[in-house]
């Protein structure tokens, strides 16, 4: 491919990767207000919830498969299409005052099968489209996109449902889906090769992935580190709001401690890019040890009466860790994974995350039931560092993804 059309794919790929995070985080919020309007029922959206992710991680083994079969403009562009036409059925039918929750049960399963299959195929677009030295720039605009939308969405959403209703709001997601959908349709990756014909059986092709991973010890232990993370986030998310608005000063408290976290988050992705790192993978696990620091103050605050400061701080430092994480992680692991196997690897990846938060909200009651708030907390947060610091050990020792300005390609050794 020509500079120019590199680049144009490069802003197509930005163009639409933004517009689908905006869209996907409109979805919950507009899904939640749609299902207690119509049945007032915990119960009710909790089934709703799990219909979109249970054919999520069901799918996404395959949808690695298929990514790593199929050029992966083409991947992304149905999977976006679909939500797009999910979201538009949800809309009309709001619109028109039907509210079944059969029918937004069914249109989730459908939404969870199209994430399935789009995500893998995402990472294999970034590679084939943006060549290396300036991958790790588009990964952290990717990440700062992503994360100003985890805050704009939701707003975006319930101002539209509590001004018109959540049929607009979910007919303004399809739209959002449609132009994402238009966009990465005019990307082109002659350039990309898929190494995994069609010749292979889907098993095969599934055991060589799952051989990919256990290959290379590193990968399999960080993203188990990230697991526990992520699982920690889910108890941490579901406690903290209790925590801080019955002991922490309210609502407001934990507006608090949330916006300063995201703050914390598009300050790390915007420094990734930027900051003198000579081991990344150490840097990404070190990201997620941090998780360790709210986990601790939240108890400590509630326990010895700290200001709400004080958790907002240590949560804004963690984010901090996690911002640097995302991109760094993308990028080392792109590099390091052979892209004929790249969607499999990271369906992984992504199924242990998915995975691993919603348990983590699911449980986050019960168990800090038994075990007390405190002691829960403070024993998740140990678990967070010690199994993402004990990654270190393994993580081999990669060169630094270069700055967009690099003319040179990153070179990162291999080890299979």
């Amino acid at each position: 491919m020509s500079y120019s059309s590199l680049a144009g794919a490069k802003n197509r790929l930005l163009a639409g990767r933004c517009v689908s995070a905006l869209a996907t985080a409109m979805i919950p919020t507009t899904l939640t207000l749609a299902v207690l309007r119509a049945t007032g029922s915990g119960e009710a959206l909790g089934v709703v919830l799990a219909c979109e992710m249970v054919p999520l991680l069901l799918l996404l083994p395959v949808g690695g498969v298929l990514a790593d079969r199929v050029r992966p403009e083409r991947v992304a562009l149905l999977a976006d299409l679909t939500r797009c036409l999910a979201q538009g059925v949800m809309a009309v039918e709001l619109l028109l005052g039907v509210d079944r929750v059969l029918d937004l049960a069914v249109l989730s399963a459908v939404a969870g099968a199209a994430i399935a299959f789009g995500s893998p195929a995402v990472p294999r677009l970034v590679v084939a489209v943006v060549p290396g030295a300036d991958r790790l720039r588009v990964n952290a605009r990717i990440g700062v996109a992503t994360s100003v939308s985890a805050v704009l969405g939701p707003a975006l959403a319930g101002t539209l449902t509590l001004a018109a209703g959540p049929g607009w709001a979910a007919g303004l997601t399809a739209m959002l889906f449609a132009c994402s959908a238009l966009t990465l349709g005019g990307v082109r990756t002659a350039g990309a090769r898929v190494t995994v014909g069609v010749r292979a059986g889907f098993w095969r092709e599934l055991g060589e992935g799952v051989g990919e991973v256990r290959g290379r010890p590193w990968f399999l232990v960080c993203v188990l580190g990230h697991g526990v993370w992520h699982f920690m986030a889910g108890l941490f998310l579901t406690l903290g709001p209790v925590a801080a608005v019955q002991r922490l000063g309210g609502e407001a408290g934990w507006m608090i401690i949330v916006q300063s976290g995201t703050v914390g988050l598009v300050i790390g992705v915007l420094a990734a890019p930027r900051l003198p790192i000579r081991r990344p993978l150490v840097a990404v696990q070190v990201g997620a040890a941090c998780y360790l620091l709210p986990m601790v103050a939240l108890p400590a605050a509630v326990g010895f009466g700290l200001p709400v400061v004080v958790v907002a701080a240590a949560y804004f430092v963690a984010m901090v860790g996690l911002g640097v994480l995302s991109p760094l992680w993308e990028t080392v692991v792109a590099e390091e994974i052979p892209e004929g196997a790249l969607g499999r690897v990271r369906s992984f990846d992504q199924l242990i995350s998915f995975a691993a938060r919603p348990f983590g909200l699911a449980v986050a009651a019960p168990l800090a039931g038994a075990v007390g708030m405190a002691a829960l907390m403070v024993t998740g947060g140990v678990l967070v560092a010690v199994a993402n610091l004990a990654a270190v050990v393994r993580s081999p020792r990669t060169a630094p993804p270069r700055a967009a300005g690099d003319l040179d390609r990153v070179t990162v050794r291999r080890h299979d």
